[in-house]
């Protein structure tokens, strides 16, 4: 049976799908950092944690879609062994990043509203937890530089050897360990955490007094919690699919190999729209980014300015849902691995 994803139409589609993804992701995460380098009155603590997320995003798009890309369409690893182990562990990482950057911001959030804008955390403390952020990204992505192996394998139908780059663990028990592991603390944990910081949050707006007109302080309400449900949708979409498949593959509840190549690029593709969707939806649901984003393309003649929290006026949540380690993962039946992120 013929692997669906070497049909000529379905590769057009691949190659369009991903192409898109990457340059969505590569022009807005770009200009989130653009932003907050060049305003300074963008500078702030949330700001700071939003551009660690964008530059995970940014190694993503480059990193992960197109070796993922030219890995599906071959099913050869091109790219020697040493990348064999430094690609996957520089995916793994920067997926790492942005999910542990996505919790910090949904705490920073939290601690801000709950507690008041006087008890938020300084610009020095927010550097050294982005620093703790990098670090412990690289500890929990080691796994998939180690377990790696860089192959040749025949192919009698064609008389030619095949250079593959896969997991090899020393008993599949650990493998699907480490997915399971890396489905609680890369998904279920990072989306308890938000979904507690933003029904707190919530509740909080809910119940506050504010001195603006009932009709405005309505309106803001209304756009923080349609921000907040959206937030937490794209990440709960887009990487439920993914995670549920790679775990379902470590306990080979999966079919054939060669539907296994397309289920799998399809969830990889859904994952990795999150990392366009982000910038899109706070850089038209948040006013400042908006204004700076029509700056930048000469629709504006200046930045307006900001409030201490970075927002124009009211509080401005802002979060995104990133690649999880599954987005790095491969592995396969009779020595074929299926698609590498």
């Amino acid at each position: 049976m013929m692997d669906s994803t070497k049909i000529i139409g379905v590769q057009v589609i691949l190659i369009a799908a991903y192409s898109l993804i990457i340059l969505l992701g590569l022009v807005g995460n770009s200009l989130v950092i653009y932003m907050i380098v060049k305003y300074k009155n963008m500078r702030t603590v949330t700001n700071f944690f939003i551009a660690n997320l964008a530059v995970a995003d940014l190694m993503v798009d480059s990193l992960c879609l197109p070796f993922t890309l030219v890995y599906t369409l071959t099913d050869e690893w091109k790219f020697g062994p040493v990348l064999c182990h430094l690609i996957p562990y520089a995916q793994a990482m920067s997926v790492s990043v942005s999910t542990i950057t996505l919790m910090v911001i949904a705490l920073d959030r939290y601690w801000c509203i709950i507690f008041h804008l006087s008890s938020r955390i300084s610009k020095n403390l927010s550097f050294i937890i982005i620093s703790i952020t990098w670090i412990a990204a690289a500890i929990l992505a080691i796994p998939m530089a180690i377990f790696r192996e860089y192959r040749y394998e025949d192919f009698l139908a064609i008389k030619l050897k095949i250079a593959v780059c896969s997991e090899k663990w020393a008993d599949k028990r650990d493998a699907t360990m480490y997915s399971l592991s890396m489905l609680i603390l890369q998904y279920a944990l990072p989306l308890s955490v938000i979904c507690y910081a933003y029904v707190r949050i919530w509740f909080k707006l809910k119940n506050h007094v504010s001195p603006t007109p009932r009709s405005e302080n309505q309106q803001r309400r209304k756009n923080t919690t349609k921000m907040l449900v959206m937030m937490v949708v794209v990440f709960a979409v887009c990487w439920l699919p993914f995670h549920i498949y790679q775990l379902a593959f470590d306990l080979e509840w999966t079919l054939t190999v060669h539907e296994n190549n397309l289920l799998y690029t399809i969830f990889h593709v859904i994952a990795m729209c999150s990392t366009f969707v982000n910038p899109f939806l706070y850089g038209w649901m948040n006013k400042n980014y908006r204004h700076g984003f029509l700056t930048f393309f000469g629709c504006k003649d200046t930045l307006q300015s900001t409030q201490p929290d970075g927002s124009v006026r009211g509080h401005s949540y802002t979060f995104r849902a990133t690649t999880l380690h599954g987005s790095i993962r491969n592995g396969g039946e009779n020595g074929h691995p299926p698609t590498q992120v």
